[in-house]
């Protein structure tokens, strides 16, 4: 059986870049073509789809940022004019931002349980592939992934809610390692019990 150690080394050594430190330039059309074509190869049980892209590209992330602006606005009255700042900047942070959308189909057999972790496992394959691309990558989904007058300024359904939004970018500075859990503390192996 063929192997790939490239794939390997990446999937042991992938870090989230900070979306604070990315810069110019971000995926191009082809590139995040590939992203997003990555991102729809996840498992799907009966083939749903349970997921869907909303592209912030050029001024739309500016534009969008005044929608995140007003909000937290009316959200937080005590907020000071450079946290509102803050906000409308939030999407500005990368220059290509992907908010991922999981969509369920309640009521049939594939259970939305599985139907979300899809929508997780494509936030994954995306990050995975920008970094394959040469791009730092993160996904978030802070405040304004969970606030329903943001959901309704992106026009999401009734059973359609934020898994993340993926920012994309060249890294700035050079990523950190941090911790990671040892695997003996994490796994066990499954014995039957004697009766």
């Amino acid at each position: 059986m063929p192997k790939s150690p490239e794939t390997i080394d990446l999937l042991l050594t992938r870090r989230s870049a900070k979306a604070l430190t990315m810069v110019e330039p971000g995926p191009g059309e082809e590139d995040l073509r590939t992203i997003l074509r990555a991102g729809a190869r996840v498992p799907d049980h009966g083939k749903l789809a349970p997921w869907r892209f909303i592209l912030f590209r050029g001024e739309a992330r500016r534009h969008f940022g005044e929608v995140l602006a007003r909000i937290h606005a009316k959200v937080e009255p005590r907020a000071t004019n450079e946290q509102i700042e803050f906000e409308a900047g939030r999407l500005t942070r990368a220059p290509v931002v992907v908010a991922v959308v999981s969509r369920l189909t309640p009521g049939i057999k594939i259970p939305e349980w599985e139907q979300l972790l899809s929508a997780g496992a494509v936030c994954q394959n995306m990050l995975i592939a920008a970094t394959a691309l040469g791009f730092g990558a993160q996904w978030l989904t802070e405040w304004y992934a969970f606030d329903a007058d943001v959901n309704r300024a992106l026009d999401l359904g009734e059973n359609e809610k934020i898994a993340g939004y993926l920012y994309f970018g060249s890294e700035s500075v050079a990523k950190d390692e941090r911790p990671r859990p040892e695997l003996s503390e994490i796994t066990s192996e499954w014995r039957a019990r004697e009766s």
